[in-house]
């Protein structure tokens, strides 16, 4: 069972349609022996980074998720999952994140169009086990408006342009994935994405 966690901030729902669509059983919970008990750990998102960290420490799920992260489950963040996965963000104020990817999260900048929203391409850094089977360039959907700053490339396993902002697009760790865009919303590379990532909970 792949668990979507609940806290208050997220299209959950989307989320687990796309699963639903792919075969993949989830739950949506704010539990954390569920989210203990999962095969996997969806952490979605849309909103601010301060109010996303402050509901996940309501809710202890901050301590939870850490733990599952550590302990080699399967583990990917989307949009504002994805830069809660980081050191530490600057939007609205200063705010610690979830300290899983080395870096810092800050606002996009320079003559574009903010947020960022739409379609854009994806190129590839270097291969992770979430991107196999996607093509070189292929379209994905982003709706955001602060990008990740990597403290190291060894992280970054694609990335898109914007304006003259390399975006870490997806980032792994060992275990742990982000997303910046929506797979949920990138029609089949999307698809294709969540279930590699399926794939990795059975």
């Amino acid at each position: 069972m792949i668990c979507i966690v609940d806290y208050g901030m997220g299209n959950l729902k989307s989320v687990q349609k796309a699963l639903r669509y792919i075969g993949a059983d989830s739950k949506i919970t704010s539990e954390g022996r569920d989210i203990e008990d999962s095969s996997g750990v969806i952490l979605p998102g849309v909103g601010a980074f301060p109010e996303a960290m402050k509901n996940l420490k309501k809710r202890n799920l901050d301590k939870v998720l850490k733990k599952q992260a550590k302990s080699g489950k399967p583990f990917i963040g989307i949009c504002l999952g994805m830069q809660l996965l980081f050191d530490s963000g600057e939007e609205i104020e200063e705010c610690d994140g979830l300290g899983l990817i080395s870096g810092k999260i800050v606002k996009l900048y320079g003559d574009i169009k903010i947020p960022h929203m739409g379609w854009n391409n994806l190129i590839t850094e270097k291969q992770c086990k979430i991107l196999k089977g996607v093509p070189e360039n292929s379209y994905v959907y982003f709706v955001h408006s602060y990008y990740g700053k990597l403290k190291s490339k060894e992280n970054l396993s694609a990335y898109s342009i914007y304006g003259q902002v390399d975006i870490p697009a997806v980032v792994n760790k060992n275990n742990v994935y982000g997303t910046q865009f929506h797979p949920e919303k990138s029609g089949d590379v999307g698809i294709r994405i969540l279930k590699n990532f399926i794939k990795m909970t059975v």
